[in-house]
């Protein structure tokens, strides 16, 4: 039997969720942990380790309870974007 990944294992994902607003950074909490920056167009950022998918709901739900607009939602991958810093050098 496979079991979900604890929080902040290798195996969680790292997402960036923009939405349109500027929430506060106590949010972060809220959001479970995830990163919250704000951005100088009116919009705030939420970065960090998801769990698994039904972790990823429960932040959109929450989002769409404090009735902001959801912009994007991208999956990041660390070790691809520090590759890439590599092989600019």
């Amino acid at each position: 039997m496979t079991h979900p990944p604890a929080h902040g294992d290798a195996d969680s994902s790292r997402y960036e969720i923009r939405v349109q607003g500027q929430l506060d950074r106590h949010w972060s909490d809220w959001f479970g942990g995830l990163t919250v920056a704000i951005h100088g167009d009116g919009t705030s950022t939420l970065t960090g380790p998801v769990v698994d998918q039904a972790a990823l709901q429960g932040l959109l739900r929450r989002i769409g309870d404090l009735g902001v607009t959801l912009i994007s939602l991208n999956v990041t991958n660390e070790t691809e974007e520090e590759d890439r810093d590599l092989s600019t050098e």
